[in-house]
């Protein structure tokens, strides 16, 4: 069986061979395992005071696996749904390390025998169309930075971007010329899927990059949304956006009591993908435009809110009250077995 060394090997291979050059991962995607593995050595350290050297697969069995996900469940406030995401990942780690060292497949076996924990699909949040349009009229118009983040909020709604996705947006990945002006945004998966831009989104980002980034100094490689750090412009934080969506949504909840008192980038993308669900566009046109890789994911925003759930009572109410108000069908036998079905 591989020693305490070849626990350390594994990992290093694995997360700077396997998953980047192998797999072709994303680092953000590679980064969440690197989390997974890190947080196993945090856990080891604090509650079994193991060293991060003296880690050997003996050690990881399926108690303290299980341990360790009621841990990070438990101690650390995290969701159902992130600790089986955990332990999937451990399951995918040792899967590649019992093909290098085929003495670690009962290991392997025994934590891929782990079940995932069952959990309650909540219904997707979103804002509605007042909370939507009073957040985005929040900032300061006239002042630079107001018009950035106005402008982050309708980008972020208008191509429900991920919020990575739209921080490493370039202006090269900008179509502004032909006939349909659209936008490549790369997702998961480094998949890229051109999205089109509407008139209104075409009018703020005109006057954004007239701000931001003039023709005179625009290139090419240069983040759409950016911060200056030490005079030099580098790629804006996702904490950045965080921050002035949690202050503007505090603004804006004064003026209306729809904003949530959580408002978060992902929202956004959220919002978009319901609105146009209510507006009764296709889940797998809706799949395209999210760039989710099967359909599946998509589904979620298949439930009936009770706006939806309103109009549809609304028709069918309609038509009982026509029925009831001529009666067509009392007393005609021929109607009530072809409303049966039985003729």
């Amino acid at each position: 069986m591989a020693d305490n060394k070849g626990f350390h090997q594994l990992v290093r291979s694995y997360l700077t061979v396997y998953l980047p050059r192998q797999k072709a991962y994303s680092p953000n995607t590679i980064k969440a395992y690197s989390d997974t593995i890190n947080l196993l050595r945090v856990f080891l350290a604090e509650k079994r005071h193991v060293r991060f050297t003296d880690i050997t697969f003996s050690i990881l069995n399926r108690a303290l696996i299980c341990e360790y996900l009621d841990w990070i469940e438990n101690e650390r406030g995290c969701s159902t749904t992130t600790r089986n995401h955990r332990l999937a990942i451990l399951k995918a780690f040792y899967k590649y390390a019992a093909v290098q060292h085929p003495s670690l497949m009962a290991s392997y076996m025994e934590i891929a025998a782990i079940p995932v924990k069952r959990t309650v699909t909540a219904p997707v949040a979103y804002l509605s169309e007042r909370a939507l349009r009073e957040l985005i009229a929040t900032p300061d118009a006239s002042k630079q930075k107001g018009i950035r983040d106005r402008f982050a909020m309708i980008f972020l709604y208008e191509t429900g971007a991920r919020i990575q996705e739209l921080l490493d947006v370039r202006i090269r990945d900008l179509s502004l010329g032909n006939g349909v002006p659209f936008v490549y945004l790369t997702g998961k998966g480094r998949k890229t899927r051109a999205v089109p831009l509407q008139g209104k989104t075409i009018s703020h980002l005109n006057k954004y990059l007239e701000l931001f980034h003039p023709l005179s100094s625009r290139k090419a490689d240069d983040h759409l949304f950016y911060t200056v750090i030490h005079g030099v412009r580098c790629r804006m934080s996702e904490d950045n956006v965080a921050a002035f969506l949690s202050k503007y949504a505090a603004r804006a909840k004064v003026r209306c009591p729809e904003v949530p008192e959580r408002v978060f980038p992902h929202l956004f993308r959220h919002t978009k993908a319901m609105h146009l669900y209510q507006a009764g566009i296709p889940l797998s046109y809706i799949k395209d435009f999210l760039g989710h890789a099967n359909v599946s994911t998509t589904d979620r925003y298949a439930f009936a809110d009770v706006s939806m759930m309103r109009r549809a009572l609304d028709r069918v109410s309609n038509r009982t009250d026509t029925l009831e108000e001529t009666g067509n069908w009392e007393g005609n036998e021929d109607m009530i077995l072809r409303l049966c079905g039985l003729k």
